[in-house]
């Protein structure tokens, strides 16, 4: 499960940076930390990366991992997403 975890956060910058806009990124991250998004919603969300039910059933494993968290760890989250989009070696991105 945490290699999931890890390749989502990878994949992600990655399709920021083939030129698609970051704002994607920005906000599959907010609704991935923000509780009141259920599981299907998120699902319903980011349908369009999800090309089988394999990779559907794994976004949901993905997103309720978060929803299992406490908001101070899901605030420590986004302040460490903000701290690497804000860091000198994505600044060029």
């Amino acid at each position: 499960m945490k290699l999931l975890m890890v390749l989502m956060l990878v994949a992600l910058p990655l399709h920021c940076y083939a030129g698609s806009g970051c704002q994607l990124v920005d906000d599959v991250v907010e609704k991935t930390l923000d509780p009141e998004v259920s599981v299907p919603e998120f699902q319903q969300y980011v349908q369009e990366f999800t090309d089988s039910d394999d990779a559907k059933n794994a976004v949901g494993e993905f997103k309720q991992c978060f929803l299992n968290q406490s908001n101070e760890t899901l605030q420590n989250f986004d302040l460490m997403m903000q701290t690497i989009y804000n860091s000198i070696w994505c600044k060029p991105f």
